[in-house]
C-alpha cells in the first residue's frame, strides 16, 4: 500500500514531521499534558497559518484546502509518532467530518471557515455514561418550545470538551437521533475535565440543563451523518495508531543497538531480535490496514465501513502490543515515569478503546458483512 503516497505526500510528511520535532518534543509534550487545556494555542495558530492543517480536508467553499483523506492519514501518522497535543482530532476529524456530512449548508458556512482557520475548536459529544459510541447509546434528551431546542442530560469522553468553543451534541428528539450545536458559555452548560490513563488527549464531562441549543441538519434523520463521521475518525485514528507504533518500533531497535549486556549489544540476542521482528510485523500490518482505509476514505469506496472497522481492529491491537514490547526491550528503565515509553503505552490503551475496542469492531465487521 506504499503506493498510495506519491512524492507530494512524501514532502508533506517531511515538512509535518520537522515541524512537530520542533514544536512537539517530549518535554512539551509532558508540559501540556499537566495544563487543563492541553494544547498550546501559539503552535494551534501556526497549524493553521504556516501549514493549513485545520482546514486540510475542509471544501475550499468553506475556507478549506480541499484535499483527501491520504493527506490526512499523512498527517496523523506524523502526529501519532510525535504525541502532540492540540484538538485536531477532535475539531478536524471529528467535527468538521461531521458538519460536512450533515447536508445543512447554513451550519457548514457558520462553523466550517473558523474550523479551517484555527479560530474555532469544534468537538462531537456522543458517548455517555456506558461509553458505547452507537445509536442505541444516545439518551441525552432534546426538547422543543416554541421552536426553540433546550438539551437535558449529560455527555462523556468528549475530547477537548473544556476547551472547544463549539459543541456538536448528539441527541434524541421525538423524531429520533438529531444532532444540535451548543457554543461555549451557553446556559446550562458545564463542563469538568475527566481523569483519565492518557493525558495526551484531553476529555471532559459535559452537563446539559434547559440549554439551548442550534438543530444540524432536520430532526431525527442524523444517525446516516454520524455514521459516516464515525468510519472516517476511525480511519484516521487507526493512522495515528500506526504512526505511534512506528516510534515506538524505532525506539526499541535505537535501545538494542546501544545497550549492552555481558559485554554485547542486547540487539545481539536472540529473544531481542525475535521480538523486534515480531513488533516489526506488527507495525507494518497496522500501517497497510490504516493506508488501504484512508485510500478507500480518500476513494469515497462503499466499502469504507468494513475497512474501517477493519483497520480499527488491527492497529488497535497491534499498537498495543508493540507499546508493551517496548517497554520489555527498554527493561527497568522503560517502566520508570522519566522515560517516555510510558506514554506511548498510555496513547496505545487510550486509543485502543475509544471510538470503539477491537471486539466491539470486529462483531460490526461481521455485521456490516453480513455474517452476524
Amino acid at each position: 500500500m506504499e503506493a498510495v503516497f506519491g512524492a507530494e505526500h512524501e514532502e508533506l510528511r517531511s515538512a509535518i514531521r520537522r515541524f512537530l520535532e520542533r514544536k512537539s518534543p517530549e518535554s512539551e509534550v509532558r508540559r501540556l499534558m499537566e495544563t487543563t487545556a492541553g494544547y498550546d494555542p501559539a503552535v494551534w495558530s501556526q497549524m493553521a497559518d504556516q501549514l493549513g492543517l485545520q482546514g486540510l480536508i475542509i471544501p475550499e467553499q468553506f475556507g478549506g484546502s480541499g484535499y483527501g483523506y491520504v493527506e490526512l492519514i499523512v498527517v496523523l501518522e506524523e502526529m501519532g509518532r510525535a504525541l502532540l497535543c492540540a484538538p485536531y482530532f477532535s475539531s478536524v476529524v471529528m467535527a468538521a467530518n461531521l458538519l460536512i456530512a450533515s447536508r445543512d449548508d447554513g451550519a457548514k458556512k457558520d462553523y466550517l471557515p473558523g474550523i479551517a482557520s484555527g479560530s474555532v475548536i469544534a468537538t462531537v459529544a456522543l458517548a455517555e455514561a456506558d461509553g458505547r459510541w452507537d445509536e442505541a447509546c444516545v439518551t441525552l434528551r432534546a426538547d422543543c418550545h416554541g421552536g426553540r431546542w433546550t438539551l437535558t442530560g449529560e455527555k462523556l469522553f468528549v475530547f477537548d470538551g473544556v476547551t472547544a468553543d463549539v459543541v456538536l451534541a448528539v441527541a434524541r428528539t421525538p423524531g429520533g437521533v438529531s444532532v444540535f450545536a451548543v457554543e461555549q458559555g451557553a446556559a446550562g452548560l458545564s463542563a469538568s475535565p475527566m481523569p483519565t490513563m492518557d493525558q495526551t488527549r484531553k476529555q471532559a464531562r459535559l452537563a446539559f440543563d434547559s440549554t439551548p441549543a442550534r438543530l444540524i441538519g432536520r430532526e431525527g434523520e442524523a444517525w446516516p451523518a454520524i455514521s459516516a463521521m464515525l468510519d472516517l475518525a476511525v480511519v484516521a485514528l487507526a493512522a495515528e495508531q500506526a504512526g505511534g507504533a512506528q516510534k515506538v518500533l524505532e525506539m526499541a531497535v535505537e535501545y538494542a543497538k546501544v545497550r549492552v549486556q555481558f559485554g554485547r549489544a542486547i540487539g545481539s540476542f536472540q529473544a531481542i531480535k525475535h521480538k523486534c521482528a515480531d513488533m516489526l510485523l506488527e507495525v507494518e500490518s497496522a500501517k497497510s490496514a490504516a493506508y488501504y482505509a484512508g485510500q478507500a476514505a480518500a476513494a469515497g469506496d462503499e466499502e469504507l465501513p468494513v475497512l474501517a472497522s477493519l483497520a480499527k481492529s488491527r492497529c488497535s491491537e497491534a499498537y498495543a502490543r508493540v507499546a508493551a514490547e517496548n517497554i520489555q526491550v527498554h527493561g527497568g528503565i522503560g517502566f520508570t515515569w522519566e522515560h517516555p515509553a510510558h506514554l506511548y503505552f498510555k496513547r496505545a490503551k487510550s486509543s485502543e478503546l475509544i471510538l470503539g475496542d477491537p471486539a466491539y469492531h470486529r462483531e460490526l465487521l461481521l455485521q456490516r458483512l453480513g455474517l452476524s
